[in-house]
C-alpha cells in the first residue's frame, strides 16, 4: 500500500470537552474535525472504541466488534424525540478536566436507558425499521454480546469464568433459557449499540468528506472477560469448563526480572487456519467499519509471542511460539481486498525476530511506528531517529502510551538524554520542546506524523494519557473548551505547509482563511 505525505493528531473521542463527564460524539467531536481541516491535517487517530471494562481500558474491552455506549451523545437522542431537556435536570457537575468514569455510568447508562424505553413506547416507524436493519446487518457479533451484556448485568457485573457452568459453556438450554429471561436487557444492548453506530457513522462520514482518515486500533489480544471470549472458546485454548489453559504475556527483560503476565486468551492459530481465520477476517471487517486506516498493537504477536501456563504468577516460565505470519494477511487481503494496516512494531526483539518481524511488514507494505522519545534515550544509531529513518513509517513524538514531550524533558529524562535531545534539535532553550519534535517529526521522511493533543497543547505530566504500569487513574485527561485556540490551528498549518504534508488538494491557505474552533458556549 502507499501512504501519501501527511500528518494528523492522536486524540481518543473520550477527551473532548462537553458538559456530560466524559468527551462524546456530539458538538465537540465536530469542531476538532473543523479544526484538522483548518490546520491541513489528514488524519484523525484514536484508540479502541469498544466498550470497556475493569480499569476503563480500551484495550480491555467487553468486546473487540461492539461500540462503547459512554460515547453516545445524549443531545442527539433529543431531536429524534427519545429524551427531552427535562431528562438532563440531574445533571451533575461533572469536572471538566478528567473523566470519572464510575460517576459517569452512574448517571449515564440510566439515561440512555430512559431513551430505549422511549423508543419502544414512541419512535416513529423509520426509525423502529432502522433500528431492525441494524441488528440484522450485526447480527454475527452482536446477538453474542447483547446477551453476554445482559448476562454480566443479571451477575452483578461478575466475569463470565463465574457464571453457573451450564451457560459458561454455552449448553443449548441454557442459552434458550437466559435469551428469554433476558429478553428486554438484550434488547437494550442492542439498542445502545445502535445509537453508538448511527451516530459514529455520522461523525465519520463528516470526517472523510473533510478530508480527514481515521486510524484505530486493533489489539492483537482480546479480554478473557469479553463477549469475543465467551462466544466463541473454540478459537482460544480453554478447557471444558472455559477456563485458560495457556495465556500471554512478554518474558523477562531488562525493565522487569519477572516479565509482565498480561493473562489475556491465547488463539489457537491451527484451527483457525482451518476455517480461513474468519474469526479475524471478521474482526478486520468490522474494524473496517468504523475507521479507514488499521494500527495493530503488537504485531510482533503475529510473527511470535510469548506463551505461559495458565495459573503462574509471573512470566517467567514462558515460551515462544511462532504465530501465523503471512498466512492470516495473505487471506485478510483476498478476503477484503487490500487494506490500510501501521504495524506497532515497538519493544525489545532479539535479532532473529526482528528479521522475521521486517520480514513480514516488509512483504505487505506495512509502515513502522517511531517514537522520538525512545531515540532520544537510546543514542545516535536508535531506529527511533529520523536521521536512521525509512519513508515507510509513522513517526510520533510520543503516543498515549508515553509521557507528554513536556513532561518527559522536565520529569522523566535523564540530564544525558536532554543534552542530547538539545543537540540534536540545534536547540539551547527548550521552553518550546513540544513543539520543537513536532517540528522534528513533521521535517522527517517518515510518510506519517501524528501528534497527540497534549503535546500540540504543551502539557506536562500530569495530561498524560496512560501510565501502563499503573493500575488505576489512566484515560482520563480532557482538553478544555476552546483548548484549540485559531492560534494553534494556524501555527499547526503554516508548519504543515513548510514540511509538505498538506493534502494533495489542499491550497497553502493564508493563516487568516484558517477555520478555528470556536469555544463551547454556557449553558
Amino acid at each position: 500500500m502507499a501512504f501519501t505525505r501527511s500528518a494528523g493528531i492522536l486524540l481518543h473521542p473520550t477527551s473532548f470537552p462537553g458538559r456530560y463527564g466524559i468527551g462524546d460524539l456530539g458538538d465537540a467531536a465536530y469542531r476538532f474535525v473543523d479544526f484538522l481541516k483548518g490546520a491541513g491535517q489528514s488524519l484523525w487517530q484514536v484508540l479502541p472504541l469498544g466498550p470497556t471494562g475493569y480499569g476503563d481500558s480500551p484495550y480491555q474491552c467487553f468486546s473487540a466488534f461492539a461500540g462503547n455506549p459512554l460515547l453516545i451523545d445524549p443531545e442527539k437522542l433529543i431531536g429524534d424525540g427519545l429524551l427531552c431537556w427535562s431528562d438532563f435536570s440531574d445533571l451533575p457537575p461533572f469536572p471538566q478536566d478528567r473523566v470519572d468514569y464510575g460517576w459517569v455510568i452512574h448517571w449515564k447508562i440510566p439515561l440512555l436507558k430512559r431513551s430505549f424505553y422511549r423508543f419502544m413506547d414512541h419512535a416513529d416507524g423509520k426509525l423502529r425499521r432502522e433500528f431492525e436493519a441494524f441488528c440484522a446487518e450485526k447480527a454475527g457479533w452482536l446477538e453474542d454480546y447483547a446477551l453476554f451484556m445482559a448476562l454480566k448485568d443479571a451477575h452483578g457485573g461478575a466475569a463470565w469464568s463465574s457464571w453457573p457452568l451450564d451457560i459458561r459453556t454455552r449448553q443449548p438450554a441454557a442459552l434458550a433459557f437466559w435469551r428469554r429471561e433476558l429478553a428486554e436487557p438484550i434488547k437494550v444492548h442492542k439498542y445502545l449499540q445502535w445509537q453508538f453506530f448511527r451516530q459514529w457513522r455520522e461523525l465519520k462520514a463528516y470526517a472523510n468528506a473533510a478530508g480527514v482518515r481515521i486510524i484505530g486500533d486493533i489489539p492483537i489480544f482480546v479480554a478473557y472477560d469479553s463477549a469475543d471470549a465467551w462466544a466463541h472458546p473454540e478459537v482460544f485454548y480453554f478447557d471444558e469448563e472455559g477456563q485458560p489453559t495457556v495465556v500471554a504475556g512478554v518474558p523477562p527483560d531488562y525493565f522487569s526480572a519477572t516479565g509482565q503476565l498480561w493473562g489475556n486468551p491465547l488463539y489457537r492459530w491451527a484451527e483457525m487456519a482451518e476455517n480461513r481465520y474468519r474469526w479475524w477476517v471478521d474482526r478486520f471487517r468490522a474494524t473496517l467499519d468504523l475507521v479507514d486506516i488499521v494500527r495493530i498493537d503488537h504485531f510482533r504477536g503475529f510473527y511470535n509471542y510469548w506463551e505461559i501456563p495458565a495459573g503462574e504468577e509471573t512470566a517467567i516460565n514462558g515460551r515462544w511460539v511462532m504465530g501465523p505470519g503471512a498466512d492470516l494477511f495473505q487471506v485478510v487481503t483476498e478476503e477484503l481486498g487490500q487494506v490500510d494496516i501501521i504495524a506497532e512494531d515497538l519493544g525489545d526483539f532479539t535479532p532473529e525476530a526482528r528479521a522475521g518481524v521486517d520480514a513480514l511488514m516488509a512483504q505487505f507494505g506495512f509502515p513502522s511506528m517511531k517514537v522520538l522519545q525512545f531515540g532520544f534515550m537510546e543514542g545516535p544509531s536508535s531506529i527511533h531517529l529520523p536521521h536512521n529513518f525509512s519513508s515507510s513509517c509513522i513517526v510520533y513524538p510520543g503516543t498515549h502510551d508515553n509521557d507528554t514531550v513536556v513532561g518527559w524533558f522536565t520529569e522523566t529524562s535523564s540530564p544525558g538524554e536532554r543534552e542530547y535531545a538539545l543537540k540534536y534539535l540545534g536547540k539551547r532553550d527548550p521552553s518550546d520542546i513540544a513543539w520543537d519534535f513536532i517540528r522534528l517529526a513533521w521535517a522527517s521522511v517518515a510518510k506519517l506524523a501524528v501528534a497527540t493533543v497534549q503535546d500540540l497543547l504543551g502539557l506536562g505530566s500530569w495530561a498524560r494519557m496512560n501510565v501502563p504500569s499503573r493500575a488505576s487513574g489512566n484515560w482520563q485527561w480532557r482538553y478544555w473548551p476552546g483548548a484549540l485556540s485559531q492560534e494553534l490551528q494556524y501555527r499547526l498549518l503554516e508548519l504543515t505547509a513548510v514540511y509538505g504534508r498538506l493534502p494533495e488538494d489542499k491550497p497553502k491557505k493564508k493563516a487568516d482563511e484558517a477555520e478555528p474552533e470556536q469555544a463551547d458556549q454556557p449553558s
